[in-house]
């Protein structure tokens, strides 16, 4: 028997402030990437980091935190865009920050750390109700299907 939950949309309000701030966090990086660096400055920072392809791996860097970053905040297709933003941060902790140490002040880890963990858990737990993924698709209906006749009983 599951618990009764006393504020059974809590859960799903939780995951809505997160989607929001982490797609507002992404969307900045994307559009950071796109806008002040460019294509040929990303491509040519990825180069100098010893990216493989870098300028394949640019515009990966560049659209998934952008579209990805948006699709968080409008909680559409949640669960894909959570795992190519796990990977773009996967990418980013490998080969930028993992030599750096644990703080970002210092060019370390922590903050791809916990965008990267926040992009899987969403991508874990998908975007809520409070999501276009939730109007698009809805939750399956809770009801039975008809059960069938088996011969012979």
């Amino acid at each position: 028997m599951a618990p009764i939950r006393r504020f059974p949309h809590l859960p799903d309000a939780g995951l809505l402030v997160g989607r929001i701030v982490l797609g507002v966090v992404f969307v900045a990086h994307g559009w950071q990437k796109l806008t002040d660096v460019g294509h040929a400055g990303v491509t040519q920072m990825f180069k100098g980091m010893g990216i493989p392809l870098p300028s394949v791996a640019a515009a990966f860097a560049t659209w998934v935190e952008l579209l990805g970053g948006v699709a968080l905040i409008l909680g559409l297709l949640v669960p894909l865009a959570g795992l190519l933003l796990a990977a773009d941060m996967a990418g980013a902790l490998w080969f930028a920050h993992i030599d750096k140490g644990l703080f970002a002040a210092e060019g370390g880890y922590e903050l791809v750390l916990v965008l990267g963990a926040m992009a899987l858990l969403l991508a874990c737990t998908g975007a809520g109700r409070f999501s276009a993924d939730a109007v698009l698709w809805g939750r399956r209906s809770r009801t039975a299907a008809p059960e069938r006749e088996t011969a012979g009983v």
